[in-house]
């Protein structure tokens, strides 16, 4: 049958779509599209930006604050006697004895700052690092506490981080997504972390990868491939769109659909410009060996950090970088100095080359990297070797788009069991990057349910000392 011999009465969309070779197996991106076709590109900011974009390096799973930016010379005091502090009154597990800290702190760079010997290529930046030392979540178990991190709230949906951004400033570039994530975990909040909860469907993340597998060339496979007969599946998919948006006149609140088509449409231009974007083939030598690709431990992350880099000098706007469970995860209630320096020579010299290889390209500037993980862990040892999570203090790291580098804001306790000074809530957390990109927490709202929503609930302080 040809195509002039179709007609809606004669096969379903779902048919069509079904039998046709239109090379949309990629549409399990349905919705992921970030770009308001009906919409300019890019919208005004509340106020000028100092950032453009954000690369969040998210390390899952609870990071010890104690062993990496945040030392406590008390611990080594009190090593193996009681925690002579009240523990906090809500913890995942019982702790014993206080545990000393397995690695040593040197004071790196201009500023002085004092990091572990589990990070010595990243404290190689440290006069371009905010170090927040005063973070504080609610949650005590992962799934509450990364959800929080991602979307101001752990116990019900809500938008995510990335999306409220996409919302606010739109996309810099038709033809790749404007919010992706890589290698995010299935676990503690799964898609909720990079999803579009109430807000239009077109604002959800675009998943590369996940933690269960290795990423590899092999992740990329759910792209769309250019098609022979690229004429052919524009006509085709006009005529999709053409159904659609009959479908799209009688239910004209369906934002679903309204994203599916969009959808459509992005995957159709990805189809050109997504392989140039991920093929690192073309990078030098000195950028892969930059970022540790080629050898072992270094090549996953360095390949996720690599790509961060090339999608972001490409208009997208916010790029998440995930070290996902469960192949990769900082949560050790056990054999603590193991479990931590097995991930951080996974990761240590790819965020160092991120930073470098930002830097040197003059991206660093407008460019937002967030370090951070969940919550910390306890000063009080788990079991025999391991530490217990810990939300009431930890830390957090900032670099570019508008930080001031080179120093620490906020502290915790002597034994690094609570935020004591400058406490930064993770409504406070959101705040700061919002400010940094333009937009006013308080004024970013969507009205959903009879009421106005915002990311930061209502809280949010944005600290002015760690701006530039």
């Amino acid at each position: 049958m040809s195509n002039k011999e179709l007609s809606p009465a004669m096969i379903s969309r779902r048919d069509w779509l079904r039998q046709s070779a239109c090379g949309f197996g990629y549409l399990s991106l349905a919705g992921l599209a970030a770009l308001d076709a009906r919409a300019e590109l890019a919208r005004r900011t509340h106020f000028p930006a100092k950032a453009r974009r954000v690369i969040f390096l998210f390390l899952h799973g609870g990071v010890s604050h104690i062993d990496t930016f945040d030392p406590k010379p008390a611990l080594a005091r009190y090593d193996g006697k009681p925690v002579p502090i009240e523990k906090p009154k809500v913890t995942f597990a019982a702790t014993g004895n206080v545990l000393k800290s397995p690695w040593k702190f040197s004071h790196y760079g201009e500023s002085g700052l004092p990091v572990s010997s589990l990070f010595p290529e990243i404290a190689s930046h440290i006069d371009d690092l905010c170090v927040i030392r005063s973070l504080k979540s609610d949650f005590v178990s992962h799934g509450g506490a990364t959800l929080q991190l991602h979307t101001g709230d752990g116990n019900l949906t809500r938008p995510s981080l990335g999306s409220w951004i996409m919302y606010g400033l739109g996309t810099e570039n038709k033809d790749l997504p404007g919010f992706v994530n890589i290698s995010p975990t299935y676990y503690h909040g799964g898609a909720q972390n990079y999803g579009a909860a109430f807000l239009p469907a077109r604002y959800q993340g675009m998943r590369i990868g996940d933690g269960n597998t290795r990423f590899t060339e092999a992740s990329l496979d759910n792209l769309p491939e250019l098609p022979t007969q690229l004429d052919e599946q524009r006509h085709q998919l006009n005529l999709l769109q053409k159904w659609n948006q009959r479908h799209a006149e009688m239910a004209p609140d369906d934002l679903r659909l309204m994203a599916r088509m969009e959808a459509f449409e992005l995957a159709f231009r990805m189809q050109r410009h997504a392989p140039a974007a991920f093929d690192i083939s073309g990078e030098s030598q000195k950028t892969l060996q930059l970022y540790g690709i080629g050898t072992e431990p270094t090549d996953e992350y360095g390949r996720e950090c690599l790509l961060a880099r090339r999608l972001a000098e490409r208009g997208v706007r916010f790029i998440q970088v995930s070290h996902s469970y469960p192949l990769n995860y900082w949560d050790q209630h056990g054999d603590l100095k193991n479990g931590h320096e097995k991930n951080a020579l996974k990761v240590d010299r790819p965020i160092a080359g991120l930073l470098t290889d930002l830097k040197q390209r003059g991206m660093l500037d407008d460019t937002l990297v967030v370090l951070g993980t969940e919550f910390g862990r306890s000063p009080a040892v788990q079991g025999k070797n391991g530490r217990d999570h810990n939300p009431t203090g930890f830390t957090m790291c900032l670099a570019g788009g508008g930080i001031r580098g080179g120093m620490t804001y906020g502290a915790t306790d002597d034994f690094g069991y609570f935020a004591v000074e400058d406490i930064v809530t993770i409504n406070d957390f959101h705040a700061i990057i919002l400010h940094l990109m333009g937009l006013d927490h308080t004024r970013l709202t969507y009205r959903h349910g009879g009421r106005d929503f915002r990311l930061t609930d209502v809280g949010g302080r944005v600290p002015s000392e760690i701006l530039l």
